[in-house]
């Protein structure tokens, strides 16, 4: 498949099968984001995996705990794929996904937030290719601002001075696919 087939492939899956995706396909998903591009090639992000469904359940409640329902613009995203805008019964940030990648970079380092989001395009693309379903998830500075998420960062390695800055979800579709939007011709202009 062409990579811009595989783009267009592409969706934000918030529904997903009580199943587990293999760890070799994790291993290559963290390997697609580990390849993307790092500001000034320094190579700054941390990616950890969680291969284990309570885990990724665990840490996809701490990412809904503080969630500012008042940030918000807009109030719908799906109805074939509600979101927590959607839906505010949704009690995880992560849907039921099995598994997660979380994409840490420096705190202090001013391209730290493009880097990780580089990281996990390149790693929906790669879970694209592999058949798995994934979503981009935001609110990584705070999720892990906590006693709990303190004890995770520490358990799991990561350095002080890192944050979480995204995470990509995986797993297996539950029910039909979402259709594509329509691209807005209008969002790109070719000067000469």
């Amino acid at each position: 498949m062409k990579l811009l087939d595989i783009i267009k492939k592409r969706r934000s899956i918030r529904k997903y099968r009580d199943e587990q995706i293999p760890k070799e396909h994790l291993e290559t998903i963290i390997e697609a984001g580990l390849c993307a591009p790092n500001a000034g090639g320094r190579q700054g992000t941390v990616i950890v995996g969680i291969h284990d469904k309570d885990l990724a359940e665990t840490v996809g409640k701490l990412n809904l705990a503080r969630f500012d329902r008042s940030r918000l613009e807009g109030n719908y995203v799906s109805k074939e794929q509600p979101s927590i805008i959607d839906n505010p019964n949704i009690k995880s940030g992560f849907y039921g996904a099995p598994s997660v990648c979380i994409v840490f970079a420096p705190k202090h380092f001013l391209y730290s937030i493009p880097d990780a989001f580089c990281a996990a395009e390149n790693m929906v693309l790669q879970a694209t290719e592999l058949g798995i379903s994934s979503c981009i998830i935001a609110r990584g500075e705070e999720t892990f601002d906590n006693d709990c998420g303190e004890r995770l960062l520490k358990a799991w390695g990561v350095p002080p001075n890192y944050i979480a800055r995204c995470f990509v979800i995986l797993g297996y579709l539950d029910g039909e696919p979402p259709q594509a939007k329509p691209v807005d011709p209008n969002r790109s202009k070719i000067v000469e």
